[in-house]
């Protein structure tokens, strides 16, 4: 059986093109990958079409734009999410369209369809005593509460993605002095984050105490499992979740709900209530654009609070007389 130009042009994207010429991560391989599996079950369930017939010419705007709404309304996707799955139909279409002209008026038309607007998520996050209270709860006693208070400590004190956290090997933890840990980020960018003096004392008798001080273990993932292979997305979860419960027992401080990636934005959070640059958060946290850094500075509700009091004069006077020392207002009510 031929296959078909959608076959041909999705195998070469996936396969040649992303990695290749934009030299994209595997997650976001794997995320373009998600989405066009999502689209060819909505094709065969809703457009009764099999996957070996659909083409180019079959996935036109309307049919796109129907496959959206079905994300939305039907599996429960967010806006954000089914914007994150147009971006890769146009980035699939963009590049259709370089390899086959002919078809440029159709491809386009696909490429025109835009994007859902959104409401502006807040930038959840914890107070430094929050956090400070949340990574008290590992036992310290044990092994496994060693690791997990490690593990805790680096994810905060790096500002780390999660995905960068489990991909750490050993050798990306250098604690000469100044101390640091190399993490590799989206679209491959290595970046070397200064670590705090508490994190590498933790980090040195995680080390040690696991036997990974040795070169050959150089290559070994940094935080593993039972088996010894490194930590999933799902592990890092349940091991925060996990704490997150034990906290909530004897405080309010802890949301209901703490996602790893809160770690990341408490950090930025916390080093911009301290007075850093925002260009220099943008660099720890691996931004690419400074404008995704800013969402920090309109997100600090307290730095404004702050500013605000110092820039201006208290006019309000909170001091209020005692109205029952009012003998005139006494005698008025008195007669009312």
């Amino acid at each position: 059986m031929k296959p078909t130009d959608f076959a041909v042009h999705l195998t070469r994207f996936l396969s040649e093109y992303l990695p290749g010429h934009k030299n994209v991560s595997r997650n976001t391989i794997s995320s373009y990958r998600d989405t066009f599996k999502l689209l060819i079950r909505y094709c065969q369930e809703k457009e009764g079409i099999a996957a070996e017939n659909i083409t180019m010419n079959t996935l036109s705007g309307g049919l796109i734009t129907r496959f959206l709404e079905w994300l939305e309304t039907e599996r429960k996707c967010s806006i954000s999410t089914r914007n994150q799955r147009l971006a890769a139909i146009h980035s699939f279409f963009r590049y259709a369209q370089c390899e086959d002209p002919s078809g440029l008026y159709h491809f386009q038309k696909v490429i025109a369809i835009p994007v859902k607007k959104a409401g502006k998520a807040v930038v959840e996050h914890l107070t430094p005593e929050a956090m400070q209270f949340l990574l008290s709860q590992p036992d310290k006693t044990t092994i496994r509460g060693r690791r997990d208070l490690t593990l805790m400590s680096v994810l905060y004190d790096t500002g780390a993605r999660v995905q960068e956290l489990i991909d750490l090997k050993v050798c990306d933890v250098i604690l000469n002095t100044p101390a640091i840990i190399v993490l590799t980020g989206k679209g491959n960018k290595i970046r070397r984050v200064p670590i705090m003096k508490g994190t590498v004392q933790l980090l040195e008798r995680y080390i040690y105490e696991n036997r990974l001080d040795v070169n050959w273990k150089n290559e070994y993932p940094l935080f593993f499992n039972k088996q010894h292979s490194k930590l999933t997305k799902e592990g890092v979860s349940y091991i925060i979740s996990k704490y997150v419960e034990q906290a909530r027992l004897s405080s309010t401080l802890i949301p209901s709900r703490v996602r790893p990636h809160m770690f990341r934005h408490s950090k930025a959070m916390h080093l911009l209530q301290a007075g850093v640059n925002l260009i220099y958060i943008r660099d720890f946290l691996g931004h690419s654009d400074l404008k995704i850094t800013e969402v920090y500075a309109r997100t600090d509700t307290e730095t404004k609070r702050q500013a605000i009091e110092n820039a201006y004069p208290e006019l309000i006077n909170s001091s209020l007389p005692d109205w029952n020392e009012d003998q005139a207002l006494l005698a008025w009510l008195s007669r009312l």
